[in-house]
């Protein structure tokens, strides 16, 4: 009778009480039902894009991804390794004349430029943000002629550092990612990417150009008023977006590699070949994965 009435007491208590002859065992206290607290949704919806990635700013740990190793054109998305390559030669004070060159060479893919002019003279700095802001093809020519030294030069030392990051599923044919010899010949993947963008992210003065909006260089002798501006339609529009970099050619489609903190905590992600011709979309796919990465931080996901 004694016995049972301590079972009784422990049950009411919570507590379930095994009763072996005289000795008794207590089993784990019973806990609140997990079903009561938020689940997040188990992937981002709506991302159109077909490649694309997100991962912790910090780790590296991927969060989400879709086609993670499938290689893809990457368009202008491969300035960030020409930035890096320039970054890590150092120098950026030099002064570099705009070679004859640029002409032609935007032409013959109607490339994004920066409005260069041959013969002026810029600073490697002043053409990191001609190259990293309003996606200038001019820029990256310039830096690549003054860097390699040479085309061939500098895009042999962009395929040694993606070497060198274990870039395994990454080759560039071009400083700035143009189609040559063909819309495929410059290409990564999610994963590679990710880790390129993390890589260049730790550079501070990488970090200074892509997180801003515009950029004034004012005229000086021989030089002409410039105004940059970001095509990154996320820094513009996305509370905490610090950069990175997008990318387009018809083979690649649209891409952005992007980055963001919120809640001190650094997200980082690309998407490739969200449309095939609307920047727009590449933000949109960008947002919506951030905010599914930041959904249980900021406890902005309903309860489920």
């Amino acid at each position: 009778m004694r016995t049972f009435a301590r079972v009784l007491q422990a049950v009411v208590a919570g507590v379930l009480i095994v009763v072996s002859g005289q000795a008794a065992v207590a089993a784990p206290t019973t806990v609140a039902s997990h079903s009561q607290l938020p689940v997040p949704a188990p992937e981002p919806e709506g991302v159109q894009a077909v490649g694309a990635a997100l991962a912790d700013g910090n780790t590296g740990a991927v969060r989400w991804s879709r086609e993670m190793n499938t290689q893809a054109p990457i368009g202008s998305i491969a300035k960030v390794m020409t930035a890096l390559v320039v970054l890590n030669e150092g120098g950026l004070d030099r002064p570099i004349t705009v070679p004859d060159g640029i002409i032609a060479y935007d032409n013959r893919f109607g490339a994004s430029t920066a409005d260069l002019v041959p013969g002026e003279v810029l600073t490697a700095r002043q053409l990191l943000y001609a190259m990293l802001l309003p996606s200038g093809c001019d820029a990256a020519y310039a830096l690549a002629e003054a860097y390699g030294p040479g085309q061939e030069g500098f895009i042999a030392k962009m395929n040694d550092t993606a070497r060198q990051l274990g870039l395994g599923n990454t080759h560039f044919t071009d400083p700035s990612g143009l189609p040559y010899p063909d819309g495929y010949a410059t290409y990564s993947t999610p994963a590679d990417l990710v880790t390129l963008g993390l890589r260049a992210m730790i550079q501070p003065e990488f970090r200074d150009i892509v997180k801003l909006q515009t950029y004034h260089v004012p005229a000086a002798a021989g030089n002409r008023d410039h105004v940059w501006e970001t095509t990154n339609l996320l820094v513009q529009n996305y509370r905490g977006a610090i950069g990175i970099k997008t990318g387009s050619t018809d083979a690649a489609g649209t891409c952005l590699l992007f980055e963001a903190v919120r809640a001190g905590q650094p997200l980082i992600g690309v998407v490739l070949h969200s449309s095939p011709d609307d920047e727009d979309t590449a933000a949109e796919d960008a947002e919506r994965m951030l905010d599914w990465g930041y959904g249980p931080i900021l406890g902005a996901l309903p309860i489920s």
